[in-house]
This record gives structure tokens, sequence and C-alpha cells, in this order.
């Protein structure tokens, strides 16, 4: 690609080719093919499922955290329709502590959902994958790409972050995803599909381990001599303020103590009880009454609450 004459935020007229006339996909491959971690969701044994579980327990939590839980995960539950057999609350138990649990439930629904209307297989189509409960743009076109060899646009965190930086020139993406985005990404695609789903998974991979947040390795990276950010010398975020991932004493860290205390009881479990895990009583009663609106919790008679059943 050409670097900027100036510490213009513009990138080039054509974004899928490097200035030397490489395209750009070619050197993050080649780096990949050298660099790429071996997880268990990549191994050809994992299957569309077991794609499926990796990106909705990576979505906000790191690979070190989604490891272990991954691993019983599929132990227990290797097919779709393992899963959709078992209450929800099963699942929610068994997500422990990645959190965000509402992912939890959004898989057993779309595992229900698979053993219903596709026979228990992961469907290769995008749109019936899209078309499953707890689906959105990003993992149906992450599971059509990693498990299937599609040609989909796979835009997560890591990977707009390095779009951002190598062809716009700015150092971090805006806080949603835009329109742009999608457009870039569209236009950075290889033609071939084998070789775009290889450049989904090196592109996100160079965001995870290189092109990171922060205290970005610009020496280890296959495409730092095209990059427009480091071209233009690193101009500093001059957009939104960047979201925060606070987390002790929000409603975050409430919700996941009391869920905590209905993961580890075989049955249902008395208000009292609950009442232990946090001191104030209106931030303790509002997190209780979200994770039931949500569906994580089920209230009975009697002030007893437990995981869901149905």
């Amino acid at each position: 690609m050409t670097a900027p004459t100036k510490s213009s935020h513009s990138g080039p007229s054509d974004p899928a080719t490097a200035s030397s006339g490489v395209p750009l996909h070619a050197p993050v491959i080649d780096w990949f093919a050298d660099h790429a971690r071996d997880l268990p969701w990549r191994r050809p044994e994992a299957g569309a499922w077991g794609v499926m579980v990796s990106e909705f327990m990576l979505q906000q939590t790191p690979v070190s955290r989604v490891l272990p839980v991954y691993e019983q995960w599929l132990a227990r539950w290797p097919r779709p329709a393992d899963l959709a057999a078992e209450a929800p609350g099963e699942a929610v138990r068994a997500w422990g502590r990645l959190g965000y649990p509402r992912r939890a439930l959004r898989l057993h629904g779309a595992a229900a959902a698979i053993t219903e209307r596709h026979g228990g297989d992961v469907p290769s189509d995008h749109a019936q994958l899209l078309a499953l409960p707890g689906i959105g743009e990003y993992t149906a076109a992450a599971v059509a790409s990693f498990a299937y060899g599609q040609r989909h646009p796979v835009l997560d965190t890591n990977v707009r972050r390095v779009f951002a930086r190598a062809v716009t020139g700015v150092q971090y993406p805006p806080n949603a995803t835009t329109a742009a985005e999608r457009k870039l990404a569209r236009a950075l695609l290889p033609e071939q599909e084998s070789r775009a789903a290889r450049w989904a998974a090196a592109s996100m991979e160079l965001g995870a381990l290189v092109c990171t947040a922060k205290n970005e390795s610009c020496r280890r990276c296959p495409i730092a001599g095209q990059c427009a950010w480091r071209l233009a010398g690193k101009p500093a975020h001059e957009g939104p303020p960047r979201r925060g991932q606070t987390y002790a004493g929000t409603d975050r860290q409430v919700r996941g103590r009391l869920l905590a205390v209905l993961r580890e009881a075989s049955g249902a479990v008395p208000q009292s009880a609950l009442d232990q895990v946090w001191h104030e009583p209106v931030q303790r009663a509002r997190a209780l009454d979200g994770l039931v609106s949500d569906g994580l919790v089920e209230p009975l008679a009697d002030g007893l609450y437990r995981l869901p059943l149905s």
C-alpha cells in the first residue's frame, strides 16, 4: 500500500494491495503458517460444532480462560443434540466464570434449533446460520469461514484493529462496527474461498498476538512496512474515548456472585443464601431481578431460586 505523505487518515485507493504490488493478505497468511497457535477449535476434529462453541465462548473472553471450559463442554456435549437434551440451566452451570452468561443460554438455544431444524448438524449455509437464535453477523461469518472454508468478512475486535491501523491509518477502530469497515473487509478478501478463510483466521491471529490494543510489537509484524498508521508516525487516537471494562463494584460483579451460588447448589436456593453474597440490598435486588429477566435464574415459590429448567 502507499504510505500517506502526512499524518493523514485516508487509506490507499486499493486497500487490498500493498505498495510493493503484493496483496496485503499474502505476508499475513505466510506469517500465520509459522506462528498460528495450536488451539483445539482449529483442529479438524473440532468440526463445525467445536468452532461454534469456541466463537460463543471467545466473545469478550481471552483464550486462556476459554480453553479449560471449552474442553469440558465438548467432552460433555460433543454434538448440538447432546446440549439441547439438557436443561438450559445446565449450560449456565457449565459456563462457570467465563462471564456474560447469557451466551450460555444463546448457545443452548442455537443447539436446540440446530437439532430441530438441521438434524443435529451445524448448517454450512450462511443464511441458515444467521437464522439460528443467538447467532449474529459475526458468528455466522466466523462459523462459515472457519468451519466450512467459505469466503466471508470476519470482523472481530482484533481484525478491526489490524485494518484500522494497516489500512485506515488510525490507532483504534470505532466503538461499533461501521458500514465503512464492512466495505473495507470485503475489499480485502482474497477471491479464492480457502484463501479468504485463511486470511480471516490469520488477520485475527495477527491482532491477538502482534497488533494488540496496547504495546503492539511492530518489529514482529509481517506488514509493518506497509502499515499506514506506523508510516504516519503512529498518530494518537482522536476518536471518542474507548470504553473501559470495569468490573469491581458493578452489577456484573453482583450477578456473577449470585450465579456462583446457584451454580454450586444441587437444587433450589433460598433468598437468605443469596442475600449473603452482597452487602448492598438495592444493588443486590436489582442484579437478581436482572438475572430473572434475562432467563438466567428461575424464581420459585417461598422465596426460592434455581437455574432455569426450560
